[in-house]
């Protein structure tokens, strides 16, 4: 698989946007972030005035965290903790716990296989969007990245381009 790097300059923009842009509308947001490790609610809160909107984050690496915060242990006993089903619920658990108008969840392996959950397959990302209208998900295959911090900048990117398109 061939890298394809994302410019930080460019993400930090996007967010920018996204940030002014929820501000504007009113609309709080919320994430459950895995394998970002708090990327998304961090660029998130970058951006002057954010605490208008960004309502909480939870970081939940493990399983034990993610159903401690709200996932149905059945979800990721069903379907796997790295699947559109998990991020989904991730999606719904912190909207629903912070009371916001979005929640992202994003599960999933970037650079190695994880040991602790037969499911790992690196480069296989999933996130979800929850809102009052419903919730998507969507599954990645992040190409390879120099670096940790590049796989999370690639993946709060393409989050950054869905959320900058439904709200």
């Amino acid at each position: 698989m061939s890298e394809k790097r994302v410019d930080e300059a460019v993400v930090h923009e996007k967010y920018r946007r996204l940030t002014e842009l929820l501000i504007d509308k009113r609309v709080t947001i919320t994430t459950m972030e895995s394998c970002t490790g708090g990327l998304v609610a961090s660029l998130i809160t970058d951006t002057e005035g954010s605490s208008a909107i960004m309502k909480g984050a939870f970081v939940t690496y493990s399983n034990e965290a993610k159903i401690r915060q709200g996932v149905p242990e059945e979800i990721i006993d069903q379907f796997g903790v790295y699947s559109e089903e998990t991020a989904s619920a991730m999606a719904v658990a912190c909207r629903n716990t912070y009371g916001a108008i979005v929640g992202v969840g994003v599960t999933g392996s970037f650079g190695n296989a994880d040991p602790a959950n037969d499911d790992s397959i690196p480069g296989e990302v999933y996130f979800a969007i929850a809102a009052k209208g419903g919730t998507i998900s969507y599954h990645c295959t992040v190409p390879v990245q120099p670096s940790r911090f590049s796989y999370k900048l690639y993946m709060a990117d393409l989050i950054a381009d869905r959320l900058l398109a439904i709200i």
